[in-house]
């Protein structure tokens, strides 16, 4: 059997077995990985607590026609300071979500890989109330359907922008819109997020508007994935 190392985030868990789990990873080179982890639900396994959510690890995997063998896994991160704030936590779970939608199996995902870990990084560290609005946007940039933000998505004019339609791609002018209606100050937050001012975008205290662009982000990658994203539900990021 062929072998490989790489490192990886676990998306997701499934019990198989008695003991063993099969675990649900991104890595940069070989895309989305699903491994069985043997014995790991035993409390003397050498896996044992590496291979939880939301990890970052470096492994060792035998490789299999359908599923892998972890064979090692060596934690790089456990994101402590998101598994210690109950704010933090639905706001990883649903970027690991997301790119558990996205991610291509044995597929090179090295771009999909660094964003997943510098927001989780971030998350960790900084936290900010446009941070999961940020990662979705960013996310649907790299898949080929950024929003237009620069111009009215219908007419083309560069007009002001005061609706967002996930269906039409873009937010729209007041002539032609449709859709959800948007405020001035979050069409800037997108505008910065989309336009390499990321960290100003960070900066932003929580407020009415970061919390309308990560609603939007969501519909948005929503409707690209065509299904609902479960934990982006499951708290307001209302101030």
């Amino acid at each position: 059997m062929a072998s490989f190392r790489d490192q990886g985030v676990v998306l997701r868990t499934t019990r198989l077995g008695e003991a063993d789990r099969i675990i649900t990873l991104i890595t940069p080179e070989h895309g989305k990985v699903r491994a069985v982890a043997k014995g790991v639900r035993k409390t003397k396994s050498k896996l044992a607590g590496s291979l939880d959510l939301v990890t970052h690890v470096s492994l060792a995997c035998w490789k299999g026609r359908e599923l892998d063998v972890i064979t090692q896994a060596d934690v790089i991160d456990v994101f402590r300071a998101i598994r210690e704030d109950l704010d933090k936590m639905p706001v990883a779970f649903t970027m690991i979500e997301t790119v558990d939608h996205v991610a291509l199996e044995r597929h090179p995902m090295p771009e999909l890989f660094k964003m997943l870990v510098g927001a989780l990084s971030t998350l960790a560290s900084e936290g900010g109330a446009v941070l999961l609005g940020a990662f979705l946007w960013k996310l649907l940039a790299l898949e080929g359907v950024s929003p237009v933000v620069d111009r009215c998505t219908s007419c083309g004019e560069p007009a002001e922008l005061v609706a967002f339609d996930e269906s039409l791609g873009g937010f729209l002018c007041r002539s032609c819109r449709s859709g959800q209606a948007v405020t001035p100050e979050a069409v800037t937050l997108v505008r910065q997020i989309l336009g390499g001012r990321l960290r100003q975008a960070l900066a932003e205290p929580p407020s009415r508007a970061t919390a309308e662009v990560e609603r939007l982000a969501t519909l948005a990658t929503e409707y690209h994935l065509d299904r609902r994203l479960r934990s982006a539900h499951t708290s307001s990021s209302l101030p």
